[in-house]
């Protein structure tokens, strides 16, 4: 590519792994000609209805609030806010350990990238999540409902073609032209026709670095 292209994440602000991956597009943003755009799905939307575990259940319990500030925000402010925002709530989320559902956690982030801390009261109320539904709907459907997060729309082989695809699931995120190598070839295979699946189990956690 020689135009710069906007490529779209999905992210869940709960998901570590989601984080992981959005840090390393803001890698290949810096030697590809990208433009990142990020998008709001929920976890907890994505497994309504699942039999879960009662552990899992109560963190999707708690992953509501996050994604309704969200949503609120980009209402508020415009979607281009999420890239903040999400900075702003995965640092505390990630690095410094708050629980997804502390209050402070929201109105902190909020008021990191310019907005009313009031909007954090948007977490408790299911006002919005008609939009969020709209939103989780349109990153997930070409991808299918059995991936989580993150979900990524590229450009495809062609102009008016996008490629869509869940992950890559890494840790730590790749740093300069190494981030660029990786988006390289991740185009390139989750282009190709027929490709779905590349996956080896993991054996270590996310690496925040």
């Amino acid at each position: 590519m020689t135009e710069r292209a906007t490529v779209d994440m999905w992210f869940d602000p709960l998901c570590p792994w989601a984080w992981i991956t959005s840090r390393w597009l803001l890698e290949v943003e810096k030697v590809r000609p990208l433009d990142i755009r990020f998008n709001v799905m929920s976890l907890a939307v994505l497994n309504e209805g699942r039999d879960l575990p009662q552990q899992y259940r109560e963190l999707l319990d708690k992953a509501w609030g996050p994604v309704r500030v969200c949503i609120a925000a980009a209402e508020t402010a415009g979607p281009e806010i999420l890239r903040d925002l999400y900075t702003a709530l995965g640092t505390r989320a990630h690095l410094q350990k708050y629980e997804p559902d502390d209050e402070k956690l929201l109105r902190e982030a909020l008021t990191e990238v310019g907005l009313d801390p009031e909007l954090a009261a948007a977490a408790h109320t299911d006002a919005r999540d008609e939009a969020l539904r709209a939103s989780h709907n349109a990153g997930m459907k070409p991808v299918g409902t059995d991936v989580g997060t993150p979900v990524i729309h590229a450009p495809g082989p062609n102009p008016d073609e996008k490629v869509a695809f869940f992950g890559p699931v890494i840790t730590p995120a790749p740093k300069g032209e190494a981030a660029g190598r990786l988006w390289d070839g991740v185009v390139l295979v989750a282009g190709t026709p027929g490709f779905y699946e590349i996956k080896r189990s993991r054996e270590i956690g996310p690496i925040f670095d």
